[in-house]
């Protein structure tokens, strides 16, 4: 073989070797820090490069290449000895978020961002109490949104005359059906978001009925309707309120409860009018009260008397460590009249509290159930139970007023004690009568 050939028969062994080393230099050892820092520099150029979605998208599938690698590196770990030691992991890793941050920062806008705020914008109207000026105010701005809309898209939407939010699902409609692209459209999509602000911003200063003082909202209301512009008492809220309670108007006090609630004064004095009117619009308010434990509200319930209000008092004819709360519960119940209460008034008249115990007796008289003669004759014939206690079974069993309850009472008629003595004669007479 000549030389030639010989030279001819190696150098495909020497192209296979630059070959395989220039192969090397392209694809980087996965331990190789700098590699990866090239990597992100690359990534980050055809970032600021990018002009399109289609470019973005390129970035981030970049991106997620170079994540993958990175998971599965052998990187220098950070020495141990030295506190702040670098950690080239965790530099990759943040550099990698940046850009992708980076990615998410340029694309866009979408008209889904119109969408989304043109929704969050109905809301607000629907959950918001607008004053008179405040309505005009939010119309206005949304028939300015509107026209926008109608020029950006050429669309043909109706502006609305008045609150009604239906007329912002009309320019979702028509903002949806544009289908617009955020490269084509993307002036269009930025007209659309300068308008949406102008709306957030107009809706955000209209005024809401929150925004005048609380006598202010009580006036529009016509709360001080009922003084004819004069007052004796002061505040004029309190002589209102004694008007309101004439004229049996729940709602003139539940209004004031609202608005001047946090005043102990006027709460006190608008829960004992709803007390002495008894009037049954008031339930749900009082309802919420008695919830809280409010002891006035659970007397109003009590003197509506209705069925309705029953499980909002009948827990606290237990409540023995707050024996104020217990017997306002315990008489609430007994006025409503629910035989349904009787076992748990029953149940108190081996409460610890004498007054919790009396209290409990002549309720189980005004429920009037004939299941609680025995229980209260037993009351009555305890000599260790106290004067008061024992004359209040004694009533409660003239106020059941069968046979058998007067019975139970009358055999006390020459009792020492005078006021158990005077009950059981109320019962010796119900019997001859």
């Amino acid at each position: 073989m000549s030389d030639e050939d010989a030279d001819s028969a190696d150098q495909p062994a020497e192209n296979d070797a630059e070959a395989e080393a220039e192969t090397d230099a392209e694809e980087p050892e996965l331990g190789d820090v700098e590699a990866f820092e090239d990597r992100l520099d690359e990534a980050e150029s055809a970032l600021e490069a990018a002009e399109t979605e289609a470019d973005l998208d390129d970035v981030d599938e970049t991106l997620d290449n170079i994540e993958a690698d990175l998971d599965d590196a052998d990187l220098p770990e950070p020495d141990e000895d030295e506190e702040d030691a670098d950690d080239p992991r965790e530099e990759l890793e943040s550099r990698l978020s940046d850009i992708r941050s980076g990615v998410d920062d340029q694309r866009g806008p979408y008209a889904d961002d119109v969408v989304s705020d043109v929704n969050g914008v109905k809301s607000t109207v629907d959950g918001t109490r607008w004053t008179a000026d405040g309505a005009d105010a939010v119309v206005e701005t949304v028939q300015t949104f509107a026209a926008t809309v109608n020029d950006t898209l050429g669309a043909d939407v109706s502006a609305p005359d008045d609150l009604d939010t239906s007329a912002f699902d009309d320019l979702v409609d028509a903002i949806e059906a544009a289908d617009l692209d955020a490269d084509e459209d993307a002036e269009e999509i930025a007209e659309l978001l300068d308008a949406t602000d102008a709306l957030e911003a107009g809706v955000k200063d209209a005024e809401e009925w929150t925004d005048l003082s609380v006598r202010e909202q009580l006036r529009r209301d016509g709360y001080y309707d009922s003084l004819g512009g004069k007052f004796k008492d002061f505040p004029p809220e309190w002589s209102a309120l004694k008007e309101w309670q004439k004229r049996d108007d729940a709602d003139m006090v539940l209004l004031l409860i609202e608005k001047m609630g946090d005043s102990e004064f006027m709460k006190r004095h608008a829960l004992d009018a709803l007390k002495h009117m008894g009037n049954e619009n008031a339930m749900e308010k009082l309802r919420e009260l008695a919830n809280r434990r409010e002891i006035p509200a659970i007397e109003a319930i009590g003197k509506i008397g209705s069925e309705d209000g029953l499980d909002a008092v009948q827990e606290y004819t237990a409540s023995d460590s707050n024996p104020q709360l217990q017997k306002a519960g315990l008489r609430a119940v007994a006025e409503i009249g629910s035989a349904a209460a009787t076992q748990d008034v029953a149940n108190q008249l081996v409460a610890e509290n004498e007054s919790v115990r009396s209290v409990a007796a002549r309720s189980l008289g005004l429920l009037g159930d004939t299941r609680a003669i025995d229980p209260l004759a037993d009351v009555l014939a305890d000599e260790d139970e106290s004067e008061s206690v024992r004359a209040s079974a004694a009533w409660a069993l003239v106020q059941i007023g069968t046979e058998r309850a007067l019975d139970a009472a009358a055999g006390y008629a020459d009792e020492r004690s005078f006021i158990v003595q005077q009950e059981a004669q109320k019962a010796a007479r119900a019997l001859d009568a």
